[in-house]
Protein backbone atom coordinates (compact mmCIF):
# COMPACT_ATOMS: atom_id res chain seq x y z
CA UNK A 1 0.00 0.00 0.00
CA UNK A 2 1.18 3.59 -0.62
CA UNK A 3 1.99 5.66 1.63
CA UNK A 4 -0.72 8.57 0.30
CA UNK A 5 -3.46 5.89 0.60
CA UNK A 6 -3.21 5.39 4.36
CA UNK A 7 -5.87 6.61 6.07
CA UNK A 8 -3.48 9.31 8.80
CA UNK A 9 -1.93 10.17 5.29
CA UNK A 10 -5.14 11.14 4.03
CA UNK A 11 -6.63 12.89 6.75
CA UNK A 12 -3.46 15.06 7.52
CA UNK A 13 -3.11 16.60 3.88
CA UNK A 14 -6.91 17.40 3.91
CA UNK A 15 -6.37 19.14 7.07
CA UNK A 16 -3.77 20.38 6.19
CA UNK A 17 -4.70 21.46 3.04
CA UNK A 18 -8.08 22.93 5.09
CA UNK A 19 -5.74 25.12 7.21
CA UNK A 20 -3.48 26.44 4.23
CA UNK A 21 -7.12 27.79 2.77
CA UNK A 22 -8.10 29.41 6.34
CA UNK A 23 -5.33 31.13 6.66
CA UNK A 24 -5.01 32.15 2.72
CA UNK A 25 -8.86 33.73 3.17
CA UNK A 26 -7.44 36.09 5.43
CA UNK A 27 -4.76 37.31 3.41
CA UNK A 28 -5.21 40.09 0.51
CA UNK A 29 -6.11 38.15 -2.91
CA UNK A 30 -6.50 41.54 -5.08
CA UNK A 31 -5.22 44.57 -4.97
CA UNK A 32 -5.75 48.09 -6.87
CA UNK A 33 -7.59 51.27 -7.44
CA UNK A 34 -11.71 52.07 -7.81
CA UNK A 35 -13.53 54.24 -9.17
CA UNK A 36 -14.67 56.63 -6.24
CA UNK A 37 -16.50 60.20 -6.13
CA UNK A 38 -13.22 61.92 -5.69
CA UNK A 39 -11.28 60.01 -8.00
CA UNK A 40 -9.22 56.50 -8.05
CA UNK A 41 -9.64 54.85 -4.49
CA UNK A 42 -7.00 51.98 -3.46
CA UNK A 43 -8.66 48.88 -2.31
CA UNK A 44 -8.13 45.64 -1.78
CA UNK A 45 -9.89 42.22 -1.44
CA UNK A 46 -8.81 39.36 1.06
CA UNK A 47 -9.78 35.61 -0.08
CA UNK A 48 -13.26 35.25 1.31
CA UNK A 49 -14.53 38.40 -0.13
CA UNK A 50 -12.69 36.77 -3.41
CA UNK A 51 -13.58 34.06 -3.10
CA UNK A 52 -17.33 33.57 -1.73
CA UNK A 53 -17.57 30.47 0.35
CA UNK A 54 -13.81 29.59 0.68
CA UNK A 55 -13.77 29.14 4.46
CA UNK A 56 -17.06 27.18 3.79
CA UNK A 57 -15.09 24.70 1.37
CA UNK A 58 -12.30 24.42 3.91
CA UNK A 59 -14.34 22.65 6.93
CA UNK A 60 -16.35 20.81 4.64
CA UNK A 61 -13.03 19.10 3.05
CA UNK A 62 -11.44 18.41 6.46
CA UNK A 63 -15.14 16.68 8.02
CA UNK A 64 -14.93 15.09 4.55
CA UNK A 65 -11.56 13.75 5.18
CA UNK A 66 -12.21 12.61 8.67
CA UNK A 67 -15.68 11.21 7.89
CA UNK A 68 -14.53 8.83 4.40
CA UNK A 69 -11.84 7.28 7.25
CA UNK A 70 -14.08 6.41 9.65
CA UNK A 71 -17.54 5.47 7.62
CA UNK A 72 -18.71 2.62 6.00
CA UNK A 73 -18.24 1.98 2.39
CA UNK A 74 -21.32 3.61 0.17
CA UNK A 75 -20.72 6.98 2.79
CA UNK A 76 -16.90 6.34 2.20
CA UNK A 77 -17.15 7.20 -1.71
CA UNK A 78 -19.95 9.55 -0.86
CA UNK A 79 -17.05 11.73 0.99
CA UNK A 80 -14.34 10.97 -1.33
CA UNK A 81 -16.44 12.54 -4.05
CA UNK A 82 -16.97 15.60 -1.95
CA UNK A 83 -13.34 15.71 -1.13
CA UNK A 84 -12.85 15.44 -4.96
CA UNK A 85 -15.76 18.27 -5.82
CA UNK A 86 -14.22 21.05 -2.91
CA UNK A 87 -10.81 20.52 -4.80
CA UNK A 88 -12.04 21.53 -7.57
CA UNK A 89 -14.41 24.08 -6.70
CA UNK A 90 -11.71 26.11 -4.73
CA UNK A 91 -9.59 25.80 -7.69
CA UNK A 92 -12.52 27.49 -9.62
CA UNK A 93 -12.88 30.11 -7.21
CA UNK A 94 -9.20 30.74 -7.45
CA UNK A 95 -8.62 30.92 -11.08
CA UNK A 96 -11.88 33.42 -11.40
CA UNK A 97 -10.22 35.61 -9.02
CA UNK A 98 -7.28 36.04 -10.84
CA UNK A 99 -8.68 36.27 -14.24
CA UNK A 100 -11.04 38.54 -13.58
CA UNK A 101 -9.61 40.66 -10.62
CA UNK A 102 -10.98 43.96 -11.74
CA UNK A 103 -14.75 42.52 -11.87
CA UNK A 104 -14.10 40.69 -8.69
CA UNK A 105 -12.44 43.92 -6.90
CA UNK A 106 -15.31 45.91 -8.20
CA UNK A 107 -18.01 43.98 -6.81
CA UNK A 108 -16.37 43.61 -3.65
CA UNK A 109 -15.82 47.43 -3.23
CA UNK A 110 -19.06 47.95 -4.36
CA UNK A 111 -20.46 45.51 -1.56
CA UNK A 112 -18.30 47.33 1.22
CA UNK A 113 -19.42 51.07 -0.28
CA UNK A 114 -23.34 50.09 0.11
CA UNK A 115 -24.16 49.57 -3.43
CA UNK A 116 -24.98 46.84 -5.92
CA UNK A 117 -23.44 45.62 -8.71
CA UNK A 118 -19.96 46.79 -9.01
CA UNK A 119 -17.47 49.86 -9.21
CA UNK A 120 -14.94 50.29 -12.05
CA UNK A 121 -11.47 48.63 -10.82
CA UNK A 122 -8.15 48.45 -12.47
CA UNK A 123 -6.97 45.24 -10.20
CA UNK A 124 -4.24 42.30 -10.10
CA UNK A 125 -4.36 39.15 -8.04
CA UNK A 126 -1.19 38.24 -5.58
CA UNK A 127 -0.25 35.19 -4.97
CA UNK A 128 -2.49 33.67 -2.33
CA UNK A 129 -4.84 32.69 -4.93
CA UNK A 130 -2.13 30.79 -5.91
CA UNK A 131 -1.18 29.29 -2.40
CA UNK A 132 -4.75 28.54 -1.95
CA UNK A 133 -4.72 26.96 -5.93
CA UNK A 134 -1.73 24.22 -4.12
CA UNK A 135 -4.24 23.86 -1.31
CA UNK A 136 -6.80 22.47 -3.81
CA UNK A 137 -3.91 20.10 -5.52
CA UNK A 138 -3.46 18.94 -1.85
CA UNK A 139 -6.82 17.71 -1.67
CA UNK A 140 -7.14 16.28 -5.21
CA UNK A 141 -4.50 14.08 -4.11
CA UNK A 142 -6.40 13.16 -0.57
CA UNK A 143 -9.44 12.49 -2.06
CA UNK A 144 -7.26 10.36 -4.90
CA UNK A 145 -5.07 8.51 -1.49
CA UNK A 146 -9.04 7.44 -0.12
CA UNK A 147 -10.45 6.73 -3.51
CA UNK A 148 -7.42 3.70 -4.08
CA UNK A 149 -6.57 3.28 -0.26
CA UNK A 150 -10.41 2.98 0.99
CA UNK A 151 -10.94 -0.53 -1.20
CA UNK A 152 -8.66 -1.81 2.30
CA UNK A 153 -9.97 0.36 5.07
CA UNK A 154 -12.30 -0.95 7.29
CA UNK A 155 -14.79 1.27 9.28
CA UNK A 156 -14.73 2.23 13.01
CA UNK A 157 -15.39 -1.87 13.90
CA UNK A 158 -18.32 -3.82 15.61
CA UNK A 159 -17.86 -3.43 18.86
CA UNK A 160 -18.98 -0.04 18.50
CA UNK A 161 -23.02 -1.87 16.86
CA UNK A 162 -25.50 -3.25 18.67
CA UNK A 163 -25.47 -6.95 19.05
CA UNK A 164 -28.35 -8.18 16.33
CA UNK A 165 -29.25 -11.73 15.84
CA UNK A 166 -27.81 -14.92 18.28
CA UNK A 167 -24.86 -11.90 19.33
CA UNK A 168 -27.79 -9.92 21.21
CA UNK A 169 -28.88 -12.84 23.72
CA UNK A 170 -26.90 -14.31 25.92
CA UNK A 171 -27.08 -17.45 27.80
CA UNK A 172 -27.97 -17.46 31.79
CA UNK A 173 -26.39 -19.64 34.03
CA UNK A 174 -29.41 -22.28 33.64
CA UNK A 175 -29.71 -21.54 29.97
CA UNK A 176 -32.63 -18.61 30.43
CA UNK A 177 -32.41 -15.13 28.33
CA UNK A 178 -30.29 -12.87 29.84
CA UNK A 179 -30.12 -9.10 28.46
CA UNK A 180 -26.54 -8.23 27.07
CA UNK A 181 -24.73 -5.14 28.95
CA UNK A 182 -25.80 -3.19 25.67
CA UNK A 183 -29.73 -4.02 26.81
CA UNK A 184 -29.02 -2.86 30.01
CA UNK A 185 -27.46 0.40 29.21
CA UNK A 186 -30.34 1.26 26.71
CA UNK A 187 -32.62 0.53 29.65
CA UNK A 188 -30.85 3.09 32.20
CA UNK A 189 -28.63 0.10 33.93
CA UNK A 190 -25.24 0.20 34.44
CA UNK A 191 -23.70 -3.20 34.37
CA UNK A 192 -20.13 -2.02 35.01
CA UNK A 193 -21.84 -1.61 38.69
CA UNK A 194 -22.78 -5.62 39.41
Amino acid sequence: MSLLTRKPVVVLLAVAAGIVLLAAGRAEWITGTVDGVAGPVRATAVGTDAAPGLAGLALVAMAAAVAATTSGKIARWICVIALAAVGLGVIALCLRAVLDAPAVLGGVAATHAGSTGELEAVASATGWPWVAVAAAVLLLVAAAGAAVGSRTWGALGAKYERPTGEDAEVGGARGERVDSDWDRVTRGDDPSVD
